[in-house]
């Protein structure tokens, strides 16, 4: 449930098309919803305006399921992250007819599942740009991107474009300057982010990927190099962490619609 579908039950009460009780009813799950080991929060979308999300890396395919038909009961839409492809072969099979009727997809590049419990309701008044230094980037980066999109933000996807050819930034100059937000997930010496927050005025955050040779450490070299950006206007999430860049970055563009 999110802050339409309480308005709509609110009105419906009102208008006496919808007996209190029955209301109820429909409350019933609020503000969450056990099943098995999984405990999902129906209210998130209401109270952050962001999309139930479960982190899939450590949990087993009865979990996810749990996890997925109580997205279901909730009416909520939920993203996955993290779900090798061995987990997600079995919780496709056990959801077959999920999978069907577009309710739930797999994205298997990212590692990625989303559930599609009702239409995704566009929000914000800018385009989300998500960019990567290489292509190597790009899953981290998807990962962003699809969550931004199931949360209902427009999102502009600009690939390869990292500091060994910096010149293949130009063609972009116009997307990066009208953007709401600007997310860039860079491997290796972590540099992009900063480049781009001096090109235009939109807040930018920095993703550092684990992509890189030996001394990246796994995306910590990327890490501290974007921490450490003379650019103003740069914030910084976890290596990796394309699911926390999106969610700051919705809730950025989230605000601005509500300003205007």
């Amino acid at each position: 449930m999110d802050s339409h579908d309480l308005k709509d039950l609110l009105e419906a009460v009102a208008t006496r098309r919808l007996k209190p009780d029955d209301a109820l009813d429909e409350l019933g799950a609020m503000p969450f919803l056990k099943m098995g080991d999984i405990v999902s929060d129906s209210h998130r979308a209401l109270r952050r305006g962001l999309p139930e999300a479960i982190y899939g890396g450590h949990k087993t395919v009865r979990q996810i399921c749990d996890a997925i038909d109580a997205a279901v009961s909730c009416s909520t839409n939920c993203v996955i992250t993290r779900v090798c492809a061995d987990k997600a072969r079995d919780v496709l099979a056990r959801l077959q007819p999920m999978v069907d009727d577009g309710r739930l997809e797999w994205h298997e590049p990212v590692s990625l599942m989303r559930v599609l419990s009702h239409p995704i309701r566009q929000c914000g008044r800018g385009t989300v740009v998500v960019m990567t230094a290489g292509a190597s980037d790009i899953p981290v980066a998807e990962e962003a991107a699809l969550t931004l999109e199931l949360s209902g933000d427009t999102v502009m996807r600009i690939r390869d474009v990292g500091v060994a050819g910096i010149h293949r930034l130009a063609p972009h100059l116009t997307a990066i300057r009208n953007a709401s937000v600007v997310i860039v997930a860079a491997g290796m010496e972590g540099a992009l982010p900063g480049i781009v927050a001096g090109l235009g005025p939109a807040p930018v955050i920095g993703v550092p990927t684990s992509v890189g040779y030996g001394t990246a450490f796994g995306g910590l070299t990327a890490l501290l190099a974007m921490l450490n950006s003379c650019s103003g206007g740069v914030t910084v999430v976890n290596i990796d962490n394309g699911y926390g860049a999106a969610a700051a970055a919705h809730l950025i563009n989230a605000r601005r619609e509500f300003e205007e």
